[in-house]
């Protein structure tokens, strides 16, 4: 595959900022929430010294909460140990033309200790690359791609918060799924979008109207696992920022209202080996013909999907997009072509690969594909068998495992999960189980719209 356009070396760095076409280079790394923190850098005083020695950022970015709360209770980063430094070491293979933004580029960055100068465990692209790292020692490259979803408002977000997220005017009047007509009223915030994101190193495949009220898509180029990771990141920046210069609104939460469609991040993923689909072969699985590979990372990551449900859906409000006939999942089940399923396979041959259904819009790429490479992984060590392909409607199979009804409940399970100590170690699992509880406490205190509304005059 070619480079993406907009990718940059040094030297073409070098040279963008000798012609004064770069001024500024951002230095990024994802934290927990799966957002881009970091600082802006004279571009010139980026080439001569922090690309070589990195940065410096607080460690309680690793461990707040999504208000930027420092929260008590970690051991990674706390008061007793004073929140020092972790040091941010710029992957080069990211750097790239921030085209959405004025004579900017961007670089992601590992998280590394600054006293062993390791990589920091619990950083979420730490995670995903210590599985791509499991992958490569059995001869595999994880290949992926995330399908974002998300929802568009006219005005504001700052006009958003001013009516408490009330009110708020969708871009779309009508049910627009596919309907080209109603996509050519968001175009030019489409248009820039798709230009923007090939010219900055995420190559676009196309974008779409989806099935909620100014409910959107826009799908990119697979690639390897941990650049598909960087490229979702940048995306997600990309359009948030692209919004606000359009004076529109924008969100990736899972379920933004009872009435509308929940917006998803499916993830399609397949193993390649010798430049080659290892899932292709001629064993059959169900409907499909495809490799014991195949067969083996489907069972695994079935087997495993409720354990590391909060990778998946990390969030209180991601619980509330599985209901029935919503194109949201219920059931840990797989079909063929079949979007009832929480793991549809589609393709044939070459292009055979699982789609997961489960991930909504408001997932950490990272943790989520780190979550589905290990279960696969685990599958094909283990040679795990999946269930019996499902055909029909999977919301009406009652007798099949159903995800998690909450966080709470996903919780539970991902904190006593062996599994998860054995792929990610017991620190990471401590990390997130905190982080997940803490999410849960804090929505266990609050107050709700729905409950004044219910219980203001009535009760």
């Amino acid at each position: 595959m070619s480079e993406a356009r907009g990718m940059l070396t040094r030297s073409a760095l070098a040279a963008l900022i000798e012609q004064g076409a770069i001024e500024t280079v951002l230095v990024a790394f994802t934290d927990a929430h799966g957002r881009l923190m970091g600082k802006r850098y004279d571009a010139r005083f980026f080439l001569e010294d922090a690309l070589e020695h990195g940065a410096h950022a607080c460690d309680y970015l690793l461990t707040v909460d999504i208000e930027m709360n420092p929260v008590p209770g970690y051991r990674f980063a706390n008061w007793e140990r004073g929140y020092g430094d972790v040091h941010l070491v710029p992957d080069l293979s990211t750097l790239r033309v921030a085209s959405w933004l004025e004579k900017s580029a961007l670089v992601l960055c590992d998280v590394h200790d600054v006293d062993t100068h390791q990589r920091v465990a619990v950083a979420p692209r730490s995670i995903l690359r210590a599985q791509v790292e499991r992958a490569a020692r059995s001869g595999f490259v994880a290949q992926a791609a995330s399908e974002l979803e998300y929802y568009l408002y006219r005005g504001t977000q700052r006009e958003a918060l001013a009516k408490g997220w009330r009110g708020l005017e969708p871009v779309g009047h009508t049910l627009e799924d596919y309907d080209l007509r109603q996509g050519a009223r968001t175009e030019p915030f489409h248009a820039a979008a798709r230009r923007h994101l090939t010219a900055s190193g995420v190559p676009v495949e196309n974008s779409k109207g989806e099935w909620g009220l100014g409910q959107h898509e826009l799908n990119v180029r697979y690639t390897d696992a941990l650049t598909m990771a960087d490229r979702h990141g940048v995306y997600k920046q990309c359009l948030k920022e692209l919004a606000d210069q359009h004076g529109l609104a924008l969100t990736f939460m899972a379920k933004v209202a009872a009435d509308q469609a929940g917006s998803s991040c499916h993830i399609h993923m397949s193993l390649a080996r010798d430049g080659k689909n290892a899932f292709a072969g001629d064993e059959p699985c169900g409907p499909l013909l495809g490799s014991a590979s195949f067969r083996h990372f489907l069972g695994g990551w079935i087997a495993h999907a409720e354990e590391l449900m909060p990778f998946y859906a990390p969030t209180v409000n991601s619980y509330k997009r599985y209901q029935s006939a919503s194109w949201a999942p219920t059931r840990l089940a797989w079909s063929h072509d079949n979007r009832t399923a929480g793991f549809r396979v589609v393709g044939a041959g070459p292009s055979l690969r699982i789609e997961c259904r489960i991930p909504g819009a408001d997932a950490n790429p990272y943790l989520a594909f780190a979550a589905s490479l290990a279960s696969g992984l685990d599958g094909i060590e283990k040679k795990l068998e999946p269930p019996p392909c499902f055909s029909g409607d999977i919301y009406a199979a009652k007798e099949l495992p159903r995800v998690p009804n909450n966080l709470r409940d996903a919780l539970e399970g991902f904190e006593h999960s062996a599994f998860a100590r054995t792929a990610f170690g017991a620190d990471v699992v401590e990390h997130y189980a905190h982080f997940f509880r803490s999410e849960w406490d804090a929505w266990e205190k609050a107050v709700t719209d729905w409950e004044r509304q219910r219980y203001f005059e009535r009760i």
